[in-house]
C-alpha cells in the first residue's frame, strides 16, 4: 500500500499571533525578504500587523544611515520591505526612552530618538540592549489571518536572548526547538530548484 506523505506540510500549533510573539517562516517561502526568517510582532490587531525580521543581518553601522548619530556598534537587521528607508529600533531600557511601547516583559519597541542618542552618549546604552531594523514587515487586515490558514507561518515564541542576540541561523535554532515533527524542515534545501 503507498501511502502519500507530506513530511513538509504539519498541523501547526494554534498559537495566535500578538506583540512579543514571532513568525516562523516555513521552508518553502523563497520570498527574498522572508526565506527562513524569523520575524518579531510589535503590533497586531484586527486593522494589521507589524514586525521585524530578526534574522537578516547586515553589517552595516547606524551612523551609516543617520550621520549625527553617535560612534554606536550595534546588531542591525533588514526589517522588512515595508519603507526600507525608514529606521526601527527594539530594545531592552524600558521608559528610560520616552514614547515607548512594551510589546512583551522588558521588551519595547521605538520611542524617542533624540533620548536614545543621549543614552548612548553618555554611556547608558550597550550593544546587547537595541537592535535596529531597516524598514518593516507589515500586513494589512485579514492578511496575515490568511497567510497562516495557508500555513505559511507558524507563530511561536522566543525568550529574550534569542530576540535580541542577532543570529544568522535563528531559522535553524527556532525550528529545532518547535519539535521533532519539525526536524524535516532544517533539511529542506534553501533552494530547491537547484535539487
Amino acid at each position: 500500500m503507498e501511502k502519500n506523505i507530506d513530511f513538509f506540510n504539519i498541523k501547526h500549533n494554534q498559537i495566535a499571533p500578538k506583540e512579543g510573539r514571532v513568525l516562523i517562516a516555513e521552508p518553502g517561502l523563497m520570498d527574498q525578504y522572508f526565506k527562513r526568517s524569523v520575524i518579531l510582532i510589535v503590533e497586531h490587531n484586527e486593522e494589521g500587523t507589524v514586525g521585524y525580521v530578526l534574522n537578516n543581518l547586515i553589517d552595516i553601522n547606524i551612523q551609516e544611515f543617520i550621520p549625527d548619530f553617535p560612534s554606536f556598534k550595534a546588531i542591525t537587521s533588514i526589517g522588512g520591505p515595508v519603507s526600507p528607508n525608514s529606521i526601527h529600533f527594539i530594545h531592552t531600557l524600558g521608559h528610560l526612552v520616552p514614547n515607548t511601547t512594551e510589546v512583551a516583559e522588558g521588551l519595547f519597541w521605538g520611542g524617542d530618538f533624540d533620548a536614545l542618542k543621549t543614552l548612548v552618549d553618555q554611556g547608558k546604552l550597550t550593544p546587547r540592549q537595541i537592535k535596529f531594523f531597516v524598514g518593516y514587515s507589515g500586513w494589512g487586515k485579514d492578511q496575515l489571518t490568511n497567510e497562516l490558514k495557508e500555513n505559511s507561518w507558524v507563530v511561536s515564541e522566543l525568550d529574550m536572548v534569542q530576540i535580541m542576540a542577532g543570529k544568522d541561523d535563528l531559522w535553524n535554532r527556532v525550528v529545532m526547538q518547535m519539535g521533532p515533527k519539525y526536524k524535516p524542515w532544517t533539511i529542506y534545501p534553501p533552494n530547491p530548484s537547484l535539487n
